[in-house]
């Protein structure tokens, strides 16, 4: 069977024999017929909103309207959405000063570039935009304490908005459950030490941290009261395809709408796992798999379906490098993923350090797994984030088996790691 790994902005392909392909695990979304265009699946949810009123009718009397918006690392299709959105808002109030506030959370900023493709020239060059910048104190404002303890810190101009409004896609996420929703005010525009406290040992260690799973996650508990203090009042969050196309939209209320889509999501991404000895994955494609850190949330999926001393096969374009220097340095001077592991979950809540969720996850995955990637990051970068490297999917299956000591070694591919969640134990037990 010949099978394809998003890549970038195109896919890798190879040939796995029949006899060892023992599955292969995709979102059923790819089946869920659009009920007409894109846009029109979008105008549709604004003027039929979850549990609230329209967004014009929100808008009404708010002089100063904030609209947040995804960064450059989600495939949000703000093209499509934000017109709608701005359009919606004047409709209520022709007068409003509307800015769109990008959610970096602790991502690098947004470029100008990156600002034109997303929104087209119209917007890019003729809105308000402000790039959130999550180190910046001169742009933050402590507003209260978070159910888990931290202090709760967030972008002024979200705070202070009239009328505050977001944009997203919900897709599973490997300890938030799902994307989406309140992610965009927390930790879309909070303070990083707000993340910090958040992203804790502890909490990425719970059992509820884990994909497609909102009741008893602390890190979701955290995030909605953020949102709810913030005033996030209306969200417009939209699902997408293999190919990235909107295939449902839903808008209203913040937790009721993320719910219900939250609810369509899980039960097409939702896959059972096939365990095998090598699993092949990849991060979605582009803008998913720009780097090394967000690669490990394919990592995920691929543990959860590959047996314990396996090997998991990332395809990884990674054109934008390791995507954290913190987790780039991760192996500098703790050698072993059990080090590693070992030296974060001594630290408390209040000494959260930088990366250290990914960092974690990444740790967990390399304690019980090989790490094989293909991907076009520096082969000295992959090794010394103690993974190997390899030019092709060929390649890499053929060191899979040297590792294993097998030539006959089952697989299962899951091609978008990002986009599933595989109902299995996170090792593959």
């Amino acid at each position: 069977m010949r099978v394809s790994i998003p890549y970038g902005r195109s896919a890798l392909s190879c040939d796995i024999p029949d006899d060892r392909l023992r599955g292969v695990l995709v979102s059923k979304l790819r089946d869920l017929k659009a009920d007409g265009p894109e846009e029109g699946i979008v105008r549709k949810s604004l003027e039929q909103p979850i549990a609230s009123p329209r967004l014009r009718d929100l808008a009404r009397g708010k002089r100063n309207v904030v609209i947040l918006s995804s960064d450059h690392t989600r495939p949000v299709p703000s093209r499509i959405i934000m017109p709608l959105l701005l359009e919606e808002v004047r409709a209520g109030n022709p007068d409003a000063d509307v800015t769109i506030l990008v959610s970096t959370g602790g991502h690098r900023a947004t470029t100008p570039r990156e600002l034109l493709e997303r929104y087209g020239k119209e917007i890019a060059e003729g809105e308000r935009i402000v790039v959130h910048d999550s180190h910046d104190e001169g742009l933050l404002v402590p507003v209260g304490t978070l159910p888990s303890g931290g202090a709760l810190v967030l972008n002024r101009l979200a705070v202070e908005a009239d009328l505050l409004v977001a944009e997203g896609f919900i897709e599973p996420h490997f300890f938030a459950g799902f994307s989406g929703g309140r992610k965009s005010v927390f930790p879309g525009v909070a303070g990083y030490r707000t993340v910090m406290a958040n992203h804790c040992a502890e909490f990425i260690a719970s059992d509820g941290a884990s994909t497609g799973v909102l009741e008893g996650n602390p890190i979701h508990r955290d995030m909605v009261h953020a949102a709810r203090t913030a005033g996030l009042a209306f969200i417009c969050n939209v699902v997408l395809d293999s190919a990235k196309r909107i295939v449902a939209s839903f808008s209203g209320d913040m937790e009721r709408a993320h719910e219900e889509g939250c609810a369509l999501v899980g039960r097409f991404a939702r896959v059972q796992a096939v365990p095998a000895d090598i699993v092949l994955t990849g991060n979605g494609g582009y803008p998913l798999d720009q780097n090394l850190y967000q690669a490990v949330k394919s990592m995920t999926a691929g543990e959860a379906t590959c047996r314990r001393g396996g090997v998991i096969i990332v395809a990884s374009e990674c054109s934008d490098g390791h995507g954290g220097e913190a987790f780039s340095r991760t192996f500098e001077a703790v050698k072993t993923a059990k080090d590693v592991m070992d030296h974060i979950m001594a630290r408390g809540r209040d000494e959260t350090e930088a990366d250290q969720w990914q960092i974690q996850i990444f740790a967990r995955v390399l304690m019980n797994h090989r790490v094989i990637m293909v991907t076009s990051a520096p082969r000295e970068m992959v090794e010394r984030l103690n993974m190997e490297w390899a030019p092709t999917l060929e390649a890499a299956i053929s060191r899979a088996e040297a590792v294993l000591g097998n030539p006959g070694a089952g697989i299962t591919v899951v091609p978008d790691g990002v986009g599933v969640i595989v109902a299995a134990g996170r090792q593959g037990e």
